[in-house]
């Protein structure tokens, strides 16, 4: 799953020292939650027209020349050495290289990446490690290479396999490519996820269930499935296409989590379903308020000290990046999470998941009493959009069709 990106100021962050977040505050974390790391590599063969993701076509960025693999590498190395004062001593649950298309960059350079980040950080014995491709960037026996580089986890980017959808999409690949690249897939991981979307342009439910039959056929431990939204400053935006309505919408994705259960996948998370065993623990511990470091280009990051909860976020265009990443201020915002904004922040994440979230957790990671969200709680309950006991909140079937309106509940007055 790739963060969320928004536009980031023209100066950098005042640069502050570990002393700045560790002064006293309103919080009181007594503990800090698990580590993840994000990487974002930026560039792509083509801007998609439902993209609203921080990605750049690479004649944009690099010129003739192709992406400036090494000096973006040498960047993201500086704006990792700059954020280790932040995490010092913290071990690394899961690292997740996202995108763009991060399987333009070559398997020699994503293998000095992932050198350049072991030998910084102290990556847990499980660690995993997740990288992001496309099929329009796939050769036989690149995905090996990723797999030696230390690449744990593959997520390919299928979106469907007709290929009128996958034209109207504007992907630069097609089903026979997608198809090459599912099975070298999965030759060379033991784990990996199809991102598949769907409500697309003219799409029937007869060809949705086409690509979902196709999809099961091949046996992936993981399916991400997405609705197709049109997203603002996107070119669908500007020149929407025709969808399916939203009660045609609602009927395909029952079929989708009737046919992912029939494959013995469980729908884990709004969007994910999985087999047993390979839930993504890097996007569950998003969605579970743990705390990531991300860097690269407008990457985002939300990291936990004892008496406040930070986000930052890094330079968008990636020659500005480079150019401030490579001069020690990559950081072009850092602001603390507002106390009263953290109940909404926790449960736009925690509230994503088929099996919620333990009291307990909410007040560990926020650093808040359950009486922050009493009221909320009460709210949702008697509109049916969660059940609960005194331990454990979960949303309802209505509240997972609803989400949208069972997290707006928890927004600050």
């Amino acid at each position: 799953m790739a963060i969320p990106i928004t536009p980031a100021g023209d100066a950098p962050a005042p640069l502050r020292d570990v002393q700045h977040y560790m002064r006293p505050g309103l919080l009181q974390l007594a503990s800090l939650p698990p580590l993840s790391l994000y990487v974002h590599l930026p560039w792509c063969l083509k801007k998609c027209p439902y993209c609203d993701f921080n990605s750049h076509e690479w004649q944009g960025a690099g010129g003739a020349a192709g992406i400036p693999e090494q000096r973006y590498l040498d960047a993201l190395v500086a704006d990792l050495e700059a954020a280790l004062p932040l995490v010092w001593g913290r071990p690394v649950h899961s690292v997740f290289i996202g995108g763009g298309t991060p399987s333009l960059f070559s398997p020699q350079a994503i293998d000095r990446l992932l050198g350049d980040i072991r030998a910084r950080l102290p990556l847990a014995a499980d660690c995993e490690i997740t990288l992001e491709a496309n099929p329009g960037t796939f050769e036989k026996d690149r995905f090996r290479a990723f797999r030696a580089a230390g690449v744990t986890r593959l997520s390919v980017g299928v979106q469907s396999f007709n290929d009128r959808h996958l034209q109207a999409l504007g992907r630069v690949h097609d089903r026979a490519q997608a198809l090459a690249a599912v099975e070298e897939a999965a030759q060379a991981f033991d784990t990996f996820n199809l991102d598949i979307m769907y409500a697309l342009p003219g799409q029937t439910m007869a060809e949705l269930d086409a690509d979902l039959h196709q999809a099961l056929a091949l046996a992936p431990p993981h399916i991400s499935i997405y609705h197709l939204t049109i997203e603002p400053n996107t070119y669908f935006a500007k020149f929407p296409p025709a969808i399916p309505a939203d009660d045609d919408a609602y009927a395909m994705l029952d079929r989708i989590t009737e046919l992912t259960g029939q494959a013995g996948m469980e729908r884990y998370e709004i969007s994910a379903y999985a087999q047993p065993g390979h839930a993504c623990f890097h996007n569950t511990n998003y969605w579970q308020f743990g705390d990531y470091l991300g860097i690269g280009a407008g990457a985002h990051s939300k990291l936990s000290f004892a008496h406040r909860v930070v986000r930052q976020t890094r330079f968008r265009d990636p020659v500005r990046y480079m150019d401030n990443a490579l001069a020690g201020h990559a950081v072009a915002q850092d602001d603390d999470v507002r106390r009263a904004d953290l109940p909404f922040e926790y449960m736009l994440n925690a509230l994503r998941l088929r099996g919620g979230f333990a009291l307990q957790d909410f007040v560990e990671r926020t650093g808040l009493p359950v009486t922050a969200i009493a009221l909320a709680l009460d709210e949702a309950e008697r509109k049916g959009l969660i059940e609960r006991d005194m331990v454990h909140v979960r949303p309802t079937e209505r509240g997972f069709d609803f989400l949208s309106d069972l997290q707006a509940l928890f927004l600050a007055d």
